[in-house]
């Protein structure tokens, strides 16, 4: 499960236009449409830093020209089973269905010429997500709750392995779990990664088995019904949500994402979101309004008792977030093609 995947071999003339991935969504025998991947890359939209998104006249009019690769994902109605076909205010990417034939390619392409897939988001937004949170991270684990995380500190090879090795690691929706390869080189050792595209979960092994990562665990788990039972301290999505947020199954599923992270994430951990469907304001809201949620919820009378033994505090807090992406202007707002934002766990 992902967001946006970009190829790190795309050229700046390509990247003048939105990128889907090239594999077909297959229906029985039948490949998608050009009419339903029409409809998939209408499901993406320009939005502003300040969280308002551009109208549609303005998107297909001035978007390539003026953002250049600065597409994201439009907000849709969430996630459902893939039993319903997505309209116009959703996306073929929403849909597992998707997913799992996508990953059928890239395992074959593996399996055959040795390539590793695409990278969501690029190279250089993963390389920026990896050392920003490497360095949140540490400061954590120094006892300093940062106000802002900014370039990277200097720090020797064993004050990383001192820090990083006792943080739990779990990315949802790894895809290929490069992302979890690149944390294990930082210095992270505890590392799990969960996809519900069994193809992903395959590849994501071989590619790991081949670069000697024998060290990363990657489960088949859909994060709205999690098998999971245990907690992490660290946990990354780089896309999942706005995967999520194209299937057109409702509100219920987003308010599913967040009850199941919340029960992931251990006391004091870090939740590190990834995405270009948001800004950080609007995941800021998002979550202010599940904490809200929470707390009505808990003053039910019959969530008194949980009430008194655990207290009544919202489940995240705002922890901080990218300052670094490149940033554009656009009907006088200043804006980035994607957010990264990091929320504590009460």
């Amino acid at each position: 499960m992902a967001g946006m995947r970009l190829s790190p071999e795309e050229s700046p003339e390509a990247n003048q236009h939105l990128q889907l991935p090239q594999q077909q969504l297959q229906t029985g025998r039948e490949a998608a449409s050009d009419d339903d991947r029409s409809v998939a890359a209408d499901s993406w939209s320009i939005k502003s830093d300040y969280g308002s998104t551009l109208d549609d006249e303005q998107r297909h009019a001035d978007a390539a020209e003026a953002l250049s690769s600065a597409a994201n994902f439009r907000p849709a109605s969430d996630y459902s089973s893939d039993k319903d076909e997505p309209d116009a205010e959703t996306s073929m990417l929403g849909l597992q269905s998707y997913w799992d034939a996508a990953y059928i390619d890239e395992l074959a392409n593996f399996r055959e010429h040795g390539h590793v897939g695409e990278i969501w988001f690029g190279t250089d937004v993963m390389d920026t997500v990896i050392s920003w949170t490497k360095s949140l991270c540490t400061d954590v684990s120094q006892g300093h709750i940062p106000n802002h995380v900014g370039e990277p500190k200097p720090q020797s090879v064993e004050q990383d392995e001192k820090y990083l090795s006792c943080w739990s690691v779990l990315d949802i929706g790894t895809g290929n779990g490069l992302l979890l390869q690149e944390l294990s080189k930082q210095g992270y050792t505890d590392l799990t990664g969960t996809d519900y595209s069994e193809g992903a979960i395959d590849l994501a092994r071989s590619l790991a088995d081949r670069d000697g990562f024998s060290n990363i665990k990657f489960l088949v788990d859909d994060i709205l019904e999690t098998k999971l039972d245990r907690q992490f301290q660290l946990v990354m999505d780089k896309g999942t949500l706005d995967a999520i947020g194209l299937h057109p199954d409702g509100p219920i599923k987003r308010i599913m994402y967040w009850d199941s992270v919340s029960k992931l994430l251990a006391p004091g951990g870090i939740l590190v979101i990834t995405s270009c469907n948001h800004t950080k304001d609007e995941l800021v809201q998002e979550v202010e309004n599940f904490n809200q949620r929470n707390i009505a919820i808990s003053q039910e009378p019959s969530a008194m008792k949980d009430q008194e033994k655990h207290g009544n505090h919202p489940p995240f807090r705002y922890l901080n977030h990218v300052r670094t992406y490149p940033t554009f202007m656009f009907g006088g707002s200043v804006g980035s093609r994607v957010a990264t934002v990091a929320f504590l766990r009460s």
